[in-house]
């Protein structure tokens, strides 16, 4: 049996991590500025994380959640603490997009309602009811239906206005900053607007902070830096370092009806005790400050003397969720940074490089991307 080839890999094999390091079963070094699709929040292998898995391990890897569980009320309660939301409730399964199926789903029961307002160029997940929200038909199956979604474009008012005082939305789903589409953030007047929109007109307001979230932009969610609050938010990939997990907090006005949602692997042993501590290493380590503080570099060289760096057309993004629109003639740079001098970096299509760098990275490591950078853009033009 072979594997069902549907990715495009790179011939290189990461065998062991440190941080933002990497190493390939041939003993190369490697620097990990995208942290497997911003999953490696607090670096590969931390030894605080490690001992923590593999102490619960000893303990109880798994049961159901027919028992009472208290990792899972802890990690409620230091989530809801430091994310500034403390009277919401929590609900952990294993995926984002997971996460977001409930969070509709949960918004269709409150509501009554069935339809859901999505935003162009969205990326929401791969299971049916989050591919129904993703505005991407490449990925949409003749099973997949968007019967009950429509789709308005990022940052336009006056669309959202007339779709939302129909009155038949149970949801508007939005992510903090747009991820997979090339980082593109909301901007706060309009992300105001629609908090007032949905309030209006009895629709509540999903944040998906998968990518987003978790202390990425300098803030715990980034749909904080606008100044409102959402009914239900979503999360999963830095929530846990890599091991799988997914959760949705839900805004107390929404109560819950026994078997309205379930899980069978959600919030599981291991799962939460990877979360905590995470959220451990988060909080010991200022690592929200750090997001911002090596973001701030980065943006700041990108606009060195008031000027967007000669290789680029657009910079995009807060803190450590970055996209750099490159331009025409300098194609391939992302794979000049991989094979020439060793950094991972992610991508939204042919244009667009992505940094994603676990939470930990250095102002030292920031800087030796900066100069290889300069480096390679100095040769390609």
């Amino acid at each position: 049996m072979d594997l069902f080839k549907v990715y495009k890999l790179w011939d290189i094999e990461p065998v062991r991590g440190k941080d933002t390091t990497l190493w390939d079963r041939d003993g190369n070094e490697y620097t990990d500025l995208y942290g497997g699709h911003a999953v490696i929040s607090v670096g590969h292998c931390h030894p605080h994380y490690v001992e923590a898995v593999g102490e619960q391990l000893k303990k109880l890897g798994f049961y159901s959640n027919a028992v009472q569980n208290s990792l899972q009320k802890e990690l409620a309660g230091r989530l809801g603490n430091i994310c500034g939301y403390p009277d919401y409730s929590l609900f952990l399964c294993n995926s984002g997009a997971e996460a977001n199926e409930n969070a509709m789903k949960l918004a269709s029961f409150h509501t009554g309602r069935d339809r859901i307002l999505a935003i162009s160029k969205a990326f929401h997940g791969r299971t049916s009811g989050a591919v129904a929200v993703t505005d991407n038909p490449a990925i949409r199956s003749p099973f997949n239906t968007t019967e009950h979604v429509d789709y308005v474009e990022l940052n336009d008012e006056e669309q959202a206005e007339k779709a939302l005082s129909s009155g038949r939305y149970a949801a508007v789903i939005i992510e903090g900053i747009q991820g997979v589409a090339g980082i593109f953030e909301p901007e706060t007047s309009y992300m105001k607007a629609l908090r007032e929109l949905c309030d209006k007109n009895g629709t509540l307001l999903i944040l998906d902070e998968i990518q987003s979230g978790y202390g990425r932009t300098g803030r715990f969610f980034a749909h904080q830096h606008n100044g409102i609050k959402a009914d239900i938010i979503t999360m999963a990939k830095g929530m846990a370092n890599g091991f799988p997990i997914g959760a949705i907090i839900i805004n107390p006005s929404i109560k819950p009806v026994y078997g309205m949602l379930g899980t069978t692997f959600g919030g599981n042993h291991l799962a939460c005790a990877a979360a905590l501590a995470v959220l451990d290493i988060i909080e010991s380590e200022h690592l929200i400050e750090n997001a911002e503080k090596v973001g701030n570099y980065f943006r700041d060289f990108f606009h060195r003397n008031g000027k967007l760096d000669p290789a680029l057309k657009d910079y995009r993004g807060k803190g450590l969720m970055i996209g750099l629109e490159i331009k025409d003639g300098f194609a391939g740079l992302r794979d000049r940074l991989l094979f020439e001098k060793h950094f991972f970096t992610g991508a939204a299509g042919a244009k667009v490089i992505r940094l994603l760098p676990s939470l930990t990275v250095s102002m030292e490591t920031a800087g030796r991307f900066t100069d290889a950078w300069t480096e390679l853009t100095a040769r390609s033009n």
